[in-house]
């Protein structure tokens, strides 16, 4: 079956913004992934709301995203409104993660929990069928370019158990490190979801990146 293919908006050019955003709107990716650092959760800083309501205006496809910031309810109405269709939080962020996520859901937007790459997947046990989608990390949060962790594979298998187990609905994302080469081992482990970000906005082709990722031999 193939994996829907979300674009990480963090590894495109910024100088060309509305040019990468076309550019995916043009190709066969999904959904475009866009990562929000606030320098405390993660050492890094990365788009704002005005950014994603910019973004907003010219893309046509869903936009997934992912917070990488602490205290995510004081602003789940301003990234709604800036125009997240799909909008993420860390668990290791949130101090009360049930009313966060239904916190998300009550504003319109499809609700997800990242996971970094030390939690494991049992700490979503109780909460797993109130979500819409679950965000591995195979690579710690905060830069893209890392190295892909392979203890990602046994998470992925994890957590396909568990929401088999339970019955919910929540697709398995994974963004780190993501490339041609271990894609389809990540669709067999479990995944629905590649967020690609170096592999595709450095790689000469973006466009045809994208087109051979999503018709591997999945």
């Amino acid at each position: 079956m193939q994996p829907l293919i979300a674009p990480s908006m963090l590894a495109s050019d910024f100088a060309n913004l509305q040019k990468e955003i076309e550019m995916v709107n043009e190709s066969s990716a999904d959904w475009f992934h866009i990562d929000v650092m606030d320098g405390v959760f993660v050492p890094n800083i990365s788009f704002g709301m005005p950014v994603i309501a910019a973004m907003k205006r010219h893309a046509k496809k869903i936009m997934d995203v992912h917070l990488m910031i602490v205290d995510p309810d004081r602003y789940i109405k301003d990234f709604r409104k800036a125009g997240a269709d799909i909008l993420t939080v860390h668990y290791e962020a949130c101090n009360h993660l049930h009313r966060t996520v239904q916190a998300i859901k009550s504003e319109g937007m499809q609700a997800g929990v990242s996971l970094n790459p030390h939690t494991p997947v049992s700490v979503l046990e109780d909460i797993i069928e109130d979500l819409d989608l679950v965000l591995i990390m195979s690579v710690n949060p905060g830069f893209g370019g890392q190295s892909f962790i392979t203890n990602t594979y046994k998470k992925l298998t994890d957590l396909r158990q568990l929401i088999e187990k339970t019955g919910s609905a929540a697709l398995i994302e994974v963004d780190g490190g993501v490339n041609s080469e271990n894609a389809e081992q990540l669709v067999a482990s479990g995944a629905n979801v590649l967020v690609a970000g170096s592999f595709v906005f450095k790689s000469a082709d973006p466009m045809k990146t994208i087109h051979n990722l999503k018709n591997l031999r999945y």
